[in-house]
């Protein structure tokens, strides 16, 4: 069992409060990432959780039991860093295994559990090897090893892969994702790339400023959000949002995703002009500079061309829009 639960928490350093009341439960079995800009109090949530930061008020449970002051090796959780924290003077072998010796495991318990950690993250030909002598991906499927050995009820993940270039984020994010199914484990994952949210997450924490904005499943959150941060934080490229005014409509801003903008060259609501073009391949992206509401983007799958500060014309799907008031919450119809 892994079921953790967050009630009333907050965090305060001297007259600052990081984490202002943060209430929440994470399923037994669930993939659960906080996301949210830099300086949003997710890793600081995170420590908490973990014991490495106090809690200033309410309570963290685990399985029912309050582990406000419990020390984190007896939390029964175990830590991915974002960097590694390998020791260099240690093989793989003994890095991964490090932990349950220091617990008095029976040397051949340590074994058997290094060697089953091994065969999961296809690190068998390393094992004799220092951390200096490997990729830094391989340095992290380490030390996710050295915390699966530990068979801990709960997952905590420190934006692993930030220090990865993009292709080896991409495998070790897949691998992450094989490793939840196959271990069926609780896991907190902590990141600021909304990408990484969208494709593990079963349910996404949206922080802002020490709060929680939205909870939900990611295409909820998508297709649902509840106000303009969090229709803009999650979707890349970020939503178009415009001013309702100019448009004839009565809510204060429209947001409307790049996907769901028509552009022409003969006609269309919005006139602009192109101020820059990304072919991908796969999609084309069209930055629009327009007077009334600013930049906005069309998303285009396949490959088009169009003349960069040549007049084009955009249309929003309003079926598919977004409508929401002064304050920035959505209005629901």
């Amino acid at each position: 069992m892994g079921t953790l639960s967050l009630s009333n928490v907050t965090k305060t350093f001297g007259k600052v409060e990081v984490i202002k009341g943060v209430d929440l439960t994470v399923d037994d079995g669930e993939f659960c990432v906080f996301v949210g800009p830099s300086g949003c109090g997710k890793s600081t949530l995170l420590r908490m959780i973990a014991g490495l930061e106090d809690v200033t008020s309410g309570d963290v449970r685990l399985d029912g039991d309050r582990i406000n002051d419990l020390a984190p090796a007896k939390r029964e959780i175990a830590m991915v860093f974002q960097t590694y924290a390998l020791y260099p003077h240690l093989s793989v072998r003994d890095n991964m295994g490090l932990g349950l010796k220091q617990l008095g495991t029976p040397k051949a318990q340590i074994t058997a559990a290094v060697e089953k950690a091994a065969t999961m993250l296809a690190l068998e030909p390393l094992m004799d090897r220092r951390p200096s002598e490997m990729s830094g991906g391989q340095r992290q499927r380490v030390a996710i090893g050295r915390a699966i050995v530990r068979t801990p009820k709960l997952f905590l993940f420190d934006e692993p892969l930030s220090n990865l270039d993009a292709a080896l984020r991409v495998a070790t994010r897949i691998e992450i994702a094989r490793l939840h199914r196959e271990l069926d484990a609780t896991m907190i994952y902590v990141t600021h790339d909304q990408v990484e949210a969208m494709t593990l997450a079963d349910k996404i924490v949206v922080l802002r400023a020490g709060l929680v904005e939205q909870v939900g499943r990611p295409m909820d959150l998508y297709n649902d959000p509840d106000n303009t941060f969090v229709a803009g934080f999650i979707g890349s490229p970020q939503m178009n949002f415009l001013k309702s005014a100019s448009l004839g409509l009565s809510s204060d801003t429209l947001g409307i995703r790049p996907e769901h903008v028509a552009i022409s060259a003969s006609q269309g609501d919005i006139e602009g002009r192109v101020s820059h073009l990304e072919k991908l391949g796969g999609e084309t992206l069209t930055y629009v500079r327009t007077e009334a509401h600013g930049l906005l983007t069309v998303r285009q799958f396949g490959e088009h061309d169009h003349q960069v500060d040549g007049t084009v014309w955009l249309t929003p799907d309003q079926a598919r829009a977004f409508h929401f008031d002064a304050d920035g919450q959505r209005l629901r119809r």
